[in-house]
C-alpha cells in the first residue's frame, strides 16, 4: 500500500478473507438446520463453487472494520459480513448468466453456469440470496432484536428494488436490452448496482455498534464515497486491465456498449474523480480519529486495486 496506509492493512484484509471463508464454509455445510428437510448435493456444490475459494472479501471486511470502531465482537461482525457476501456471490452468479452479461470467466475460472448449467446457476443464486436473510436474523448477530431488524431491512433495501437489483435493470436498459437504449445516469446507477452493497458494509458496523446519528452519518458518507470510487476503479480496470489480472474478461463494458464513468468523464477525469472521492472518504471518517485509519486505508486500496 502507498499514501500512508497502515503496514498491516494487507494482513488484516487477508485475515478477514480467511475468517469469512471459514464462516461461509460452516454455513454451507451439509448439516441440516431446524426446519430444513434436505440439502441437495448439486445445489450445495454449486453454492460452494461460487462462494468459496476466491475473492478479496472486501464487503465483509468493511462490516468487520466498521464494527470494530465501536468494539463490536468480531464473531458477530463476521457473521453479518457472511450474509452480505452471500448476496454479493448470488449477484455475480446471476450477472454472469447469458440473459445478463453472458460471461464465461469469473475469478479466473469458468462461471457457474458454464461449469454446470443455467438452471443450477439460477437456483444456487436464489439459495444464496435467501440464506443471507437466514443469517442476518440470527441471534448471534446481536442480542437486541431491534438491531437485527434494522440490519435485515437495510440489507434488503441495499439488495433489492432501490439498490442492487434496481441498478441491474437500469444497466440493462442502458445497453438497449428492452428496445432503444435508455439514457443512463451513471452516478445513480452506480449507487444502486455496486455502491449499495458496499455502503451496507459500512453502515452495518454502525447498526451493530448502535452508533449515534453523527457516527452513522459519517459511515454512511464514507460508504457512499467508497462505493463510487470502487465503481470508477472498476471501469478504469475494464479499459486498462487484462483478463489474467482481473480473473474475468477485460473490455466487457465496451463490448456491451455500457455507459460508464470512463465513457462520461474520460480516463483523466475518472482518475481525478477517484482522487476526490478518497478525500471525501477521509474527511467523513474524521469523527473517529485514529479508529478510522483502517477504513481510510480501505478507501485507498479500492482506488489503487489492480483486480
Amino acid at each position: 500500500m502507498t499514501t500512508g496506509a497502515p503496514t498491516d492493512f494487507a494482513a488484516r484484509l487477508d485475515q478477514t478473507a480467511e475468517e469469512t471463508e471459514a464462516v461461509l464454509g460452516r454455513l454451507l455445510g451439509d448439516g441440516l438446520l431446524p426446519d430444513e428437510i434436505a440439502r441437495p448435493k448439486r445445489l450445495m456444490d454449486a453454492m460452494r463453487y461460487s462462494s468459496l475459494g476466491g475473492g478479496k472479501r472486501l464487503r465483509p471486511f468493511l462490516v468487520v472494520e466498521s464494527a470494530a470502531v465501536f468494539g463490536v465482537p468480531r464473531e458477530a461482525a463476521l457473521l453479518a459480513g457472511a450474509a452480505l457476501e452471500c448476496i454479493h456471490c448470488y449477484s455475480l452468479i446471476h450477472d454472469d448468466l447469458p440473459a445478463m452479461d453472458d460471461s464465461d470467466l469469473r475469478r479466473g475460472r469458468p462461471t457457474l453456469h458454464k461449469a454446470t448449467d443455467d438452471a443450477t446457476a439460477i437456483l444456487a443464486g436464489d439459495a444464496l440470496l435467501t440464506l443471507a436473510f437466514d443469517i442476518i436474523t440470527r441471534d448471534e448477530i446481536h442480542p437486541d432484536p431491534t438491531v437485527r431488524l434494522l440490519l435485515t431491512r437495510a440489507l434488503a433495501r441495499a439488495s433489492g428494488i432501490g439498490g442492487m437489483v434496481g441498478g441491474q435493470i437500469l444497466d440493462l436498459a442502458g445497453e438497449g436490452r428492452f428496445g432503444d437504449r435508455e439514457p443512463v445516469d451513471v452516478a445513480r446507477l452506480q449507487q444502486m448496482k455496486t455502491g449499495a452493497l458496499l455502503r451496507f458494509g459500512c453502515i452495518a458496523g454502525a447498526l451493530l455498534g448502535q452508533a449515534t446519528p453523527d457516527q452513522y452519518k459519517a459511515l454512511d458518507d464514507y460508504g457512499r464515497a467508497l462505493g463510487e470510487a470502487f465503481q470508477i476503479a472498476d471501469d478504469l480496470l475494464d479499459v486498462e486491465g487484462d483478463a489474467a489480472s482481473l480473473g474475468k474478461p477485460a473490455g466487457a463494458d465496451a463490448a456491451l456498449g455500457k455507459t460508464t464513468f470512463v465513457t462520461q468523464l474520460g480516463l483523466a477525469g475518472a482518475k481525478q474523480r477517484v482522487s476526490d472521492l478518497i478525500g471525501t472518504a477521509d474527511a467523513a471518517l474524521s469523527i473517529f480519529g485514529a479508529k478510522g485509519d483502517v477504513l481510510r486505508a480501505a478507501a485507498r486500496f479500492v482506488a489503487e486495486r489492480k483486480n
